[in-house]
C-alpha cells in the first residue's frame, strides 16, 4: 500500500520506518476507509473523536465528511446512502451520549439487511474502570443490535477490524456492524504494511451464494403445477439487484409480481405483471383479492412476516410456499415450505429462469391474456377508487391529494423517502413508480419516526442526479428539525412535504378502532412549519386550500434549492388510509 500524503502535501506526522510508514491508529483507520472505496462518512463531532477527526482533516483520502446535527440521523442518513449505492454506508460519533443516540439506526439498517458500519469512539482504555466521563460498556450495548460488533484493546487491531466489518456487512445476508475505537489507541502507532482491503467487500452483495441445483428443480416442480401462482417479493431482490432476472423469470412464466413495502421497486409499477404492495400497510382490498386467488405462493427476499402476510392470514396457511431467501432461517419460520431455496436471490431467480424455460410446457403461456386482462380490471377498480379521494376539494387537504400531486410533477427517476404514519401506507399503496429499481425508501423493520428527512439527505449524497424527497408528518418533522441546518449548509436542493395534522396520526387512528375512541396523550398544538423552515433559509409554502396543492408542488420541485411545503392535512383517524386494520 502507498500511503496517502496530507492535503498540504506533507507527510504531517507520518513517519517512514523502512519499507513501511509508521501511521497512528486514527489515521490508520481512515486510510482503511478509503481502501474500502468510501466517499462519504456521516457523523458528529465530540471529545474521544479528535484524533478521528484530525486524520480526516490531514489526509488525501477522498472521503466527504457530512456533519450531522444527531447521531441518529447521521445513522439513518448511512442507511438510505447504502440503500441506493450498493455500497455500505458509514457513519461516526463519539462516545457516551452519541453511542447511545446512534444506536437506533444501525438496528433499523439491521433488521432491514442493510450495510451500516458505525464507528463510535471511546474512552481510553487504560481508563476503563476507573469511572471516566461517558464511559460505558459499548460491545455488550451494541451486540445484540447488530451483525458485527468489537471494541478495540489494541492499535495493531484497528486496520483487521474495519476488514472484518466490511467482511460481515457484505456477505451473506446484509447487516450493519459497530467498531468501538478509544482514544488513545488512535493516537498509538502501527506499521501502514496492514492497511488494506478485500476488493470484493467494497459493495455488496459480495461473494454471492450460489443454489442448489437440486433444489432450483424441486422449486420448479411445485411452480411448474400451479395454476395460479403469485410471486411476493421484499427488499432483498431490490438488494441483491435482481430486478432484470425477477422480470425474466415473472415474464417466463406469466405469474403477477406482487411486494411488500420494502419491496416496492423490484418490478416497475406500470408492468403488465405487476400487482402492487400486499399486507397490511398499503395493500388494499384488490390486492389482497389477488394474494387469495393465488393456488401457489413464490416468496422471495420476502421474510413473510406480520406486515406482508397480514398477520400469517394471507396467504391462508394451506397454500403451497416456494421460499427464497439469502438467510436459512426465514425459510419454513413462518410457513411450511412445499420447496426453498436459500441463495442470493439474483443467483436464484437466474437459475429458476434457465431451470422453467427447459420444462416450461407450451400451454403454460395461454392464459397470458387472461391473466393482465383481470390484474388490468383489479388495477382500475383500485385507481378508481383513488382518484375520486385525489380529486377532492375537501378542507383539511386529503392525503391522496398529496400523493396525486407528486406523482404529477416529479421525474420518473425521482426518490422518495416516507416515514412511518400517514406517508409510509399511503406512498407505499398508491404512489406508482415507473421504473424498477430503488426509488423508495421507509423505515419499515422499527418504524421510528424522524427517518425520512435524514434518509432523503443520505440518498441525495448517493444519488445526487435524482429529485429526493421527504415526505414526513409533523409528529416526525419535531424528531428531525434540526436537520433542516444541515440541508442548508450543504446546499441540498431536497424537497420536503410535511402531513399537519396535530397529531402521532397513527396512535390515534388505532385508538379509534380499537379503543372506542378513546384519544389519549397523542394530540398536539399545530406548528407552522413553513415559517420555522424559512428561519432556516429555506424556500416554503403553507398549504391549506387544495385547489393551489398541484401548482405549489410544481413550483417547490423546480425551485433550485431545498425546499419545504407544509400542507394542512385531514388527520389519519378520518382519512381511508391503506391499512387493513382500520379499513373494516
Amino acid at each position: 500500500m502507498t500511503v496517502s500524503l496530507t492535503k498540504n502535501n506533507s507527510s504531517a506526522g507520518l513517519q517512514a520506518d523502512g519499507d513501511n510508514t509508521v501511521i497512528n491508529g486514527a489515521e490508520a483507520a481512515v486510510l482503511t476507509l478509503k481502501e474500502h472505496d468510501v466517499t462519504h462518512v456521516f457523523g458528529l463531532c465530540g471529545d474521544t473523536s479528535l484524533p478521528f477527526y484530525d486524520a480526516l482533516a490531514r489526509l488525501d483520502h477522498g472521503i466527504e465528511h457530512v456533519l450531522t446535527r444527531d447521531e441518529r440521523s447521521a445513522a439513518y442518513m448511512a442507511d438510505a446512502y447504502a440503500r441506493v449505492t450498493g455500497k455500505p454506508g458509514v457513519c461516526e460519533g463519539p462516545s457516551g451520549g452519541g453511542a447511545t443516540y446512534i444506536l437506533p439506526g444501525l438496528v433499523e439498517a439491521n433488521e432491514s439487511s442493510v450495510p451500516v458500519l458505525a464507528i463510535t469512539s471511546d474512552v481510553p482504555v487504560t481508563a476503563r474502570g476507573k469511572y471516566p466521563l461517558t464511559e460505558l460498556d459499548q460491545e455488550a450495548l451494541f451486540r445484540p443490535l447488530t451483525k458485527w460488533n468489537t471494541v478495540l484493546d489494541h492499535v495493531e487491531q484497528i486496520p483487521g477490524a474495519f476488514r472484518a466489518a466490511f467482511r460481515s456487512m457484505t456477505t451473506g445476508k446484509p447487516g450493519s456492524a459497530h467498531i468501538g475505537l478509544p482514544y488513545d489507541l488512535q493516537k498509538q502507532s502501527l506499521s501502514s504494511s496492514t492497511v488494506w482491503a478485500q476488493p470484493e467487500h467494497v459493495r455488496y452483495p459480495a461473494f454471492r451464494t450460489a443454489p442448489d441445483p437440486d433444489l432450483v428443480a424441486a422449486a420448479a416442480d411445485v411452480i411448474l403445477a400451479a395454476k395460479s401462482p403469485l410471486i411476493i417479493c421484499g427488499g432483498g431482490v431490490l438488494l441483491a439487484d435482481a430486478t432484470d432476472e425477477l422480470d425474466q423469470f415473472a415474464t417466463a412464466l406469466d405469474i403477477p409480481v406482487a411486494f411488500t413495502v420494502s419491496g416496492h421497486g423490484v418490478i416497475s409499477d406500470a408492468h403488465p405483471l405487476s400487482v402492487g404492495v400486499v399486507g397490511t400497510n398499503g395493500g388494499v382490498e384488490q390486492t389482497r383479492e389477488i394474494v387469495t386467488a393465488a393456488d401457489t405462493v413464490i416468496f422471495i427476499g420476502c421474510r413473510a412476516g406480520s406486515t406482508s402476510t397480514e398477520h400469517w392470514r394471507v396467504p391462508a396457511r394451506n397454500v403451497p410456499i416456494v421460499h427464497i431467501d439469502i438467510d436459512p432461517m426465514v425459510i419454513g419460520a413462518n410457513y411450511r415450505c412445499s420447496a426453498g431455496i436459500v441463495a442470493d436471490a439474483k443467483l436464484a431467480l437466474a437459475a429458476l429462469v434457465k431451470e422453467v424455460t427447459g420444462r416450461l410446457p407450451s400451454s403454460i403461456r395461454r392464459n397470458r391474456a387472461d391473466i393482465v386482462a383481470r390484474l388490468d380490471s383489479l388495477r382500475e377498480k383500485k385507481w378508481r377508487n383513488f382518484n375520486v379521494l385525489a380529486q377532492s376539494l375537501d378542507r383539511p387537504i386529503r392525503p391522496e391529494r398529496i400523493v396525486r400531486a407528486l406523482q404529477m410533477h416529479l421525474p420518473n427517476d425521482a426518490i422518495i423517502a416516507a416515514d412511518p404514519g400517514t406517508p409510509c401506507p399511503y406512498f407505499s399503496g398508491y404512489y406508482a413508480f415507473p421504473l424498477a429499481g430503488r426509488h423508495f425508501i421507509t423505515n419499515r423493520a422499527q418504524g421510528a419516526l424522524g427517518y425520512s428527512l435524514a434518509a432523503a439527505i443520505g440518498a441525495w449524497h448517493g444519488r445526487p442526479t435524482s429529485k429526493c424527497v421527504s415526505v414526513m408528518g409533523d409528529g416526525s418533522f419535531a424528531f428531525t428539525v434540526g436537520e433542516l441546518e444541515t440541508i442548508v449548509r450543504r446546499r441540498i436542493p431536497l424537497l420536503m412535504i410535511v402531513f399537519s395534522n396535530s397529531s402521532f396520526g397513527w396512535i390515534k387512528a388505532s385508538q379509534k378502532e380499537g379503543y372506542g375512541e378513546r384519544y389519549f396523550s397523542v394530540d398536539f398544538t399545530r406548528t407552522d412549519h413553513a415559517r420555522i423552515a424559512e428561519a432556516y433559509g429555506i424556500k416554503s409554502w403553507r398549504v391549506e386550500d387544495p385547489s393551489l396543492l398541484d401548482d405549489i408542488v410544481k413550483q417547490a420541485i423546480q425551485f433550485d434549492g431545498p425546499a419545504l411545503i407544509d400542507v394542512i392535512s385531514q388527520p389519519l383517524e378520518q382519512s381511508a388510509v391503506p391499512v387493513s386494520q382500520w379499513m373494516g
